[in-house]
């Protein structure tokens, strides 16, 4: 009645939590090297709606301003970026950022984010740094059940060249492969190819689990198309790289789809062991700088803040401490906490309570002669 459909306040220990997230994950990229960066709230519709980045409006929280231009709350934060850098993105950067975001399709409308943006450094350093930081923030965290998945837009692309697809085809076979739908994947795949090619497709739907397995098995099946073997390989380095810092959970999904056009090679995304959501998402999206004119170099991550502040225990480490005061004594029981700096210090005016604390202190006296007593 009093929030819009979608809207939600947060209150006490999940606030909390939101917080530990944001300061966690500042002092994660602060040591690596990264600068920050924030954009605007509100952009132009046609920022995420043109033909490189193509987010549908309808999922957008927009409005017409006074010139009859479609302004919207920012969708994406990776769009947002490479606008405001555009400019200045001919050297290696390292942007990280923390935010909302806005999306009708999403459960509310409010996605709050924390992610990294690497432009201009090399594939695998940018591909490995984005995992290797995932691992580094989420051990600060403290949330070690989670499994790593890793996918590559050119595989879908590379065997869609051995069909006949219109435009509607390719994105009618993308959707079906996203969705895993396998009756349509064979049935389009059939209509502009063979039955060789549509099992291919279809055997492509269920070609994900342990990477080892999965690697070991394509490489034998395409062993003859090197550009498919070249892009098992990329994805075996980034494996192998994460095996030797102590990563054993790695999935591939290999005929995993991109969700966005600019994506454009490496994808990857964690999953918590304990209901499997999504706690990261990224990957290469090289295209996208395109718009701008531009051959750009550029990887990301985006981390889902508000499903990590679900793992997390807020820290309860500090001492709590009531201070019982009068009108007479606020003054003196202020003066306490200097005494008391690393504690919680709450001043009441009666006992009421006081199991929440680890210590009582009353102050006693009058006439400006007064006594500090521990309950």
């Amino acid at each position: 009645m009093f929030l819009p459909s979608g809207s939600k306040d947060m209150l006490g220990s999940r606030v909390s939590r939101q917080n530990q997230v944001f300061e966690t994950f500042r002092q994660v990229v602060t040591l690596r090297g990264y600068q920050e960066i924030a954009t605007p709230v509100v952009e132009y519709a046609s920022t995420f709606t043109n033909e490189y980045v193509g987010m549908p409006l309808q999922n957008m929280l927009k409005w017409f301003n006074s010139d009859g231009d479609i302004e919207v709350l920012r969708p994406d934060w990776t769009t947002a970026i490479a606008r405001a850098i555009a400019k200045h993105s001919d050297k290696p950067q390292k942007w990280a950022y923390q935010g909302s975001i806005f999306r009708r399709n999403k459960l509310g409308v409010e996605g709050r984010q924390v992610g990294i943006e690497i432009i201009n450094y090399s594939n695998l350093l940018a591909e490995s740094e984005c995992l290797f930081m995932a691992r580094n923030f989420l051990n600060e965290l403290k949330i070690s059940e989670y499994i790593t998945e890793l996918a590559h837009t050119g595989i879908f692309e590379e065997l869609s060249k051995q069909l006949n697809l219109s435009e509607n085809d390719f994105e009618q076979l993308r959707l079906a492969m996203h969705d895993k739908r396998k009756d349509t994947v064979y049935q389009i795949a059939k209509n502009h190819g063979n039955h060789e090619i549509a099992d291919e497709f279809v055997s492509l739907v269920d070609a994900y689990g342990n990477f080892e397995s999965v690697i070991e098995m394509y490489e034998i099946r395409w062993k003859n198309n090197a550009t498919l073997l070249n892009i098992l390989g990329d994805i075996k380095r980034l494996s192998l790289m994460l095996q030797s810092m102590g990563e054993t959970d790695i999935i591939v999904d290999l005929g995993r789809v991109k969700n966005l056009p600019y994506y454009s090679g490496m994808m990857f995304r964690g999953f918590l062991k304990e209901n499997g959501a999504t706690c990261y998402s990224g990957g290469r999206y090289d295209k996208l700088y395109e718009q701008f004119e531009q051959s750009i170099s550029a990887v990301g991550l985006a981390f889902d803040a508000d499903q990590l502040a679900e793992q997390i225990q807020v820290e309860k480490n500090r001492e709590k401490i009531c201070v019982i005061a009068t009108e007479e004594t606020y003054s003196i029981a202020e003066q306490l906490r200097e005494r008391y700096k690393d504690s919680i210090v709450e001043v009441l005016d009666k006992e009421t309570n006081l199991n929440a604390f680890d210590k009582v202190l009353n102050i006693i006296g009058s006439n400006g002669d007064y006594e500090v007593i521990e309950k």
